[in-house]
């Protein structure tokens, strides 16, 4: 127990980092941006930490040199904070390519699709037209019951996620043990 509240505590010093930014400077360039933007910020860089807890399978990649593709439904603002973060960055030598669809746009192959809002209908209609997307990250009350691989939350005002190792298995998705130690909860069986 010592050490999964230790992984916790850490969770965010290391998704801020990752983004580029201390968890101080964090919080003093922020204060004044308001809960939804800050949400949105902390949401964005567990997204992209999320890839580099994720292997995908072979036949992920048509190009072995190819990059990691990202895909944001419903919201320009994730899709642009995630580009900010992922501007020159690789993750296990690939680059990575941040990509807005709109909700009714055709879904392509992609590493990791984020379908923002808290609509459960349109975030099932959205996972149902994404088979070829592997890691699916939902923020709505029903997600995981969906297909999501992860879902976000908001407990006691912070951003935790429950993961579906069930989902991750049908997407042949392997998910790191240290991902799964941060995570609210991990969901194996049914919903």
């Amino acid at each position: 127990m010592r050490r999964r509240l230790a992984c916790r505590a850490l969770a965010l010093p290391l998704l801020l980092a990752a983004a580029g930014t201390s968890p101080r400077a964090f919080a003093d360039r922020y204060a004044e941006a308001g809960a939804p933007a800050l949400e949105r910020r902390v949401k964005a860089a567990f997204l992209y930490k999320f890839l580099g807890y994720a292997e995908f399978p072979p036949q992920a990649f048509g190009d072995p040199a190819g990059p990691l593709m990202l895909a944001v439904v419903g919201s320009d603002d994730m899709a642009a904070e995630l580009a900010r973060i992922a501007a020159g960055r690789v993750i296990a030598g690939r680059p990575i390519a941040v990509r807005r669809l709109g909700e009714h746009e055709p879904i392509p192959p992609v590493h990791l699709l984020f379908v923002a809002g808290s609509d459960n209908e349109r975030a099932a209609r959205v996972l149902r037209a994404a088979p070829a997307a592997y890691l699916t990250v939902t923020e709505c009350e029903g997600g995981l019951r969906f297909g999501s691989v992860i879902n976000f939350r908001i407990i006691d005002e912070r951003v935790r996620f429950d993961v579906s190792l069930d989902a991750a298995d049908r997407k042949n998705l392997k998910l790191s043990s240290r991902l799964l130690t941060v995570a609210n909860r991990v969901q194996k069986g049914g919903a």
